[in-house]
């Protein structure tokens, strides 16, 4: 529907069909139309007030699709005739059903890189939003017609590795190496612990830091690829768990050389130069510091590192964008790492670039898998489970398996909503409680309002209709209306790269079904079939969007 007054607006005015789509407004009340066109921008250039452009404007346009177009001060107010769109939106949505929504040409190659947990290293609640932000934006990208190639680049040499090696080597050898994220992650905090009471204890480090570089050591690079493998091992039941999957792993020791070399080169061609012994991209001109990539001895920072890993990912994986997903701490990281790409001449079209989000905080502080001071997922999870498993049995008896597969869909959904709702640019201070909260703007309330949805077509043992009704309610028209909304909130998140846009929408055409529900008889009434019409699509298109957000579904709570 808005396409079709973007459509009319271009006719009967000079402004572009982007500027039109920026301008349409939703109104606060149905009273005043259920769409909005200002007529301020059209002052200047057609020499009249806004309210005769509004008035002049009504007179021109005429759609079907609309009940009445009118002219409210200096705004053109657009009213849809209920019954033209129930037949519409209702036939479009029972005909694509899970493809409602989405668009079948293909659009662009995406290079997708997100989610980046470092072996040796716990995978921690601040790590699912990236993961869950990630995924949302590849299903997003993909529902539109891209193709979409995932990606994870993880660190998996550096201090944090010889640290853990050393702790394990001195104070848990007798222990059987296991692929299990908690004890990885525990003996990484127990070294963190250790040397912060002993600075001595540094040197000893350092030694193992060198042997992991020089692979001097078949020891130490033995025990090194062992739990590498074990680490990379652990995060898979942690990705089956948040369905996501990956097409391709990069790690950092694949780049080190390459980052090595790709500094020289940079040094040969003057565009990197030497700084007390140090390789550095002297980037001050542009506001964004000095960029240290070399050293003094010669060893590898992560910056010449992005440098070697945005150069495989061109030439190996040809795309039309390369999109890196990552925490608002390394924001300056990345400016400088794209300032040195465009100075490399290698960055065409700025198809390489990045979206930075907003950290994880506790009610006490920021997280950090250094101390210890954060929550694990595998804690995490399990807690989440269990409040689940509680809520369940209140409502519900279930065997064993039904109780802990139902807890775990209604757990991830707490879990991911919590994470997406909010603009990827917003820190996050996580409140166990809220999340898991079965009532109000939350997953489980998404989840709740989908079963109960499909919980009434089940009771009136519905079957696909396409009818139509000579009366609509407001609350009918206000539902139908929303869903009718969704493929532009899907093509607007992602031309924003926001989530958040379906997930809020997902929250709002829940809370005017279920009042919709609670303010109309469905099942008994005159117009059953056409409500349960209704009813039917609306859990489609909340299935649709929480998939979407990489929510699965549940018949029944």
């Amino acid at each position: 529907m808005k396409d079709l007054i973007i459509k009319e607006l271009e006719k009967v005015t000079s402004l572009k069909k982007e500027d039109i789509e920026k301008l349409i407004e939703t109104p606060p009340s149905l009273d005043l139309g259920d769409y909005s066109f200002p007529c301020f921008s059209l002052a200047k250039e057609m020499k009249k007030n806004p309210v005769q452009i509004a008035q002049d404007l009504s007179k021109k346009i005429s759609l079907k699709e609309f009940e009445k177009i009118e002219a409210k001060g200096p705004y053109l107010n657009f009213f849809l005739n209920k019954n033209k769109i129930s037949d519409s939106i209702l036939s479009e949505i029972q005909k694509k059903k899970d493809k409602y929504g989405s668009s079948k040409s293909k659009k662009s190659k995406v290079m997708l890189e997100f989610s980046q947990p470092n072996t040796h290293k716990a995978f921690h609640v601040g790590h699912i939003r990236g993961t869950s932000l990630g995924e949302s934006l590849a299903r997003t990208l993909e529902f539109l017609g891209n193709e979409v190639i995932r990606a994870n680049y993880s660190g998996d040499t550096g201090m944090h590795i010889a640290k853990w090696l050393w702790c394990y080597e001195n104070y848990h050898k007798d222990e059987p190496l296991i692929d299990n994220e908690d004890w990885i992650a525990g003996i990484y905090v127990d070294a963190v612990k250790r040397l912060s009471e002993n600075e001595d204890l540094q040197k000893d480090v350092d030694e193992i830091n060198r042997k992991i570089e020089t692979k001097e050591d078949k020891r130490i690079n033995a025990l090194w690829l062992k739990t590498r493998s074990l680490s990379i091992k652990s995060w898979g039941k942690i990705y089956k768990q948040l369905g996501t999957h990956f097409d391709i792993h990069f790690f950092e020791s694949e780049v080190e050389l390459s980052g090595k070399e790709a500094a020289e080169d940079l040094l040969k061609k003057g565009i990197a130069k030497r700084s007390d012994e140090a390789v550095i991209m002297d980037l001050e001109e542009y506001g964004l510091g000095v960029w240290v990539l070399l050293r003094k001895d010669g060893t590898v920072l992560y910056s010449a590192k992005d440098i070697a890993l945005a150069k495989k990912k061109m030439k190996e994986f040809p795309a039309d964008n390369y999109l890196v997903i990552l925490g608002d701490e390394q924001k300056m990281h990345f400016q400088q790492l794209l300032k040195t790409l465009e100075l490399m001449g290698i960055n065409k079209n700025n198809a390489y670039s990045f979206l930075t989000f907003g950290m994880v905080r506790l009610p006490t502080g920021k997280m950090s898998s250094r101390t210890g001071d954060n929550i694990l997922y595998s804690d995490f999870i399990k807690e989440v489970i269990s409040y689940s498993q509680s809520e369940i049995e209140k409502r519900e008896k279930l065997d064993k398996k039904d109780l802990e597969d139902r807890a775990l869909k209604i757990a991830i959904a707490a879990i991911k909503y919590s994470m997406l709702k909010q603009s990827p640019k917003n820190v996050i201070v996580f409140n166990k409680e809220e999340a898991l909260n079965f009532e109000g703007n939350t997953g489980p309330y998404l989840l709740y309002s989908y079963a109960r949805a499909r919980s009434i077509l089940r009771k009136a043992k519905y079957k696909s209709s396409n009818l139509k009704s000579s009366k609509i309610s407001d609350k009918e028209k206000e539902l139908l209306v929303a869903l009718g909304k969704f493929p532009g909130v899907v093509q607007h998140a992602a031309n924003n790269l926001s989530p958040n846009l379906i997930a809020n929408y997902a929250f709002d055409i829940s809370q005017k079904f279920n009042e919709f529900y609670h303010s109309e008889q469905v099942i008994g009434s005159e117009d059953e079939k056409f409500k349960l019409a209704i009813v039917d699509c609306f859990s489609q298109v909340l299935r649709n969007a929480l998939n979407l957000l990489g929510i699965e579904t549940l018949e029944k709570m």
